[in-house]
């Protein structure tokens, strides 16, 4: 059996990012899933880039404001204590808009967790 407890305030957050990032699941030693807590300030992108993953699923749960998640089809509004999941190879990018009031914060999911399965979506390619 193992357990640890993770204090989020207490793992540093993570250098030149568009936001703030804290991988909290990783700190947790965390080896099936991503677990990563965000800070993002108005106008602020949580990933580095407009993506999608070959394998990864991923879903942002909201703690707090309003998350903006801009799909090719369409940009949805996730608030607080809401969820919003994109499947492997479906392109998105995470936001907090400039003219937002107040800072979103989350915690993004990501199944199965590997690395390096980002890939830069331009939605002017499509």
């Amino acid at each position: 059996m193992g357990y640890r407890v993770v204090e989020t305030d207490t793992v540093e957050p993570l250098p030149d990012r568009p936001c703030e990032l804290r991988r909290i699941g990783a700190e947790a030693g965390a080896e099936t899933f991503a677990l990563n807590y965000f800070r993002a300030a108005p106008g602020e992108q949580v990933p580095l880039m407009y993506h999608s993953h070959t394998e990864q699923q991923e879903g942002f749960y909201v703690l707090s404001g309003t998350l903006f998640v801009d799909t090719p089809e369409e940009t949805f509004e996730v608030p607080a204590s809401g969820l919003f999941v994109a499947d492997s190879e479906s392109p998105h990018r995470a936001h907090n808009p400039a003219d937002a009031t107040d800072p979103v914060e989350l915690l993004a999911i990501g199944a199965p967790a590997v690395s390096g399965d980002a890939q830069r979506f331009d939605p002017d390619d499509e």
